[in-house]
């Protein structure tokens, strides 16, 4: 069974720095890409960042240049730098990956609280 499992939330001051690390583990074939989407209170899960195996990456508007996702592919790891936090991204951050285990599917994690607050 695949588990997605998130750690490295928290509460930082704005301008503050996080980073979020998300481990999946199980029987995984191939690891197709991995990302982070957030969700806000009374707002819709949006993505945040996401990597592919292949390295090629995609940033939401609202944090390119401040976000920063890597990978390591030995560790099934895939981590998200913030920098300059900024109380608009206080959300719950999930952790998505692309990948095959029996079959190809979309696994979740179950999400880590990150709040950006004076």
């Amino acid at each position: 069974q695949v588990q997605l499992v998130e750690s490295g939330g928290g509460l930082v001051q704005p301008g503050g720095s996080l980073t979020l690390s998300c481990a999946a583990s199980g029987r995984i074939f191939k690891i197709n890409a991995m990302g982070w989407y957030r969700q806000a209170p009374g707002k819709q899960r949006e993505l945040v960042a996401a990597r592919t195996s292949g390295g090629s990456t995609n940033y939401a508007y609202s944090v390119k240049g401040r976000f920063t996702i890597s990978r390591d592919n030995a560790k099934n790891t895939v981590y998200l730098q913030m920098n300059s936090l900024k109380p608009e991204d206080t959300a719950v951050y999930f952790c998505n990956a692309d990948l095959t285990a029996i079959t190809r599917g979309t696994y979740w994690g179950q999400g880590t609280q990150v709040t950006v607050s004076s």
